[in-house]
């Protein structure tokens, strides 16, 4: 079994960009002496692919590897890819990410791609006014809040719950090990 990594990053109210800082570096297979250098990032969930500034390739002394055709805003360009390993809070790792170069957006030298996004499972939830973001690498469960609200309902709409029935929830746990434990 693989292991599992995970980070969560919080806010002290709602934001309208998802932010974590990442460390950076060529991929250490083809450059074993290759620094890590720390970047802020954005988690873009309509960037198909990660996306680097010309100041992370300048500072981390990259060397493209390739080339590819980048669609944006403002059309389509050639650009630079490179092969990257990302250290993401927490030293969640993911190696060999081909990332694009890109005109940095304000605030951030990375985009954080669907490419890196979908290798696991991604959340974010706006609770109480603060908002929390959340991945876990590799992805260990389904998130469906539709089946969530549907347990509930059922475990307030049926009669009497003995303590070791099976949970109405439909996990296969008995009632007081799952959503009638005391908490």
């Amino acid at each position: 079994m693989s292991s599992i990594s995970a980070f969560t990053r919080k806010a002290n109210g709602i934001v309208n960009a998802i932010e974590s800082y990442v460390k950076v570096s060529a991929h250490k297979e083809l450059f074993p002496s290759t620094k890590e250098i720390e970047f802020n990032a954005i988690w873009d969930t309509g960037a198909t692919n990660t996306a680097i500034s010309n100041r992370v390739v300048r500072e981390c002394n990259l060397i493209p590897t390739g080339v590819a055709t980048s669609n944006t805003a403002n059309g389509q360009a050639t650009v630079n890819t490179y092969m990257i390993d990302l250290v993401l809070p927490n030293n969640v790792t993911i190696k060999r990410v081909i990332a694009s170069e890109f005109t940095a957006v304000e605030g951030s030298d990375l985009l954080i791609g669907m490419d890196v996004i979908t290798l696991g499972d991604f959340s974010i939830s706006n609770y109480n006014g603060k908002t929390t973001f959340s991945f876990r690498i590799p992805s260990t469960s389904e998130t469906d809040y539709v089946k969530l609200l549907k347990s509930m309902d059922t475990v307030h709409n049926v009669g009497k719950i003995g303590r070791n029935d099976p949970c109405p929830c439909g996990s296969g746990k008995k009632y007081k090990n799952c959503c009638g434990r005391n908490k």
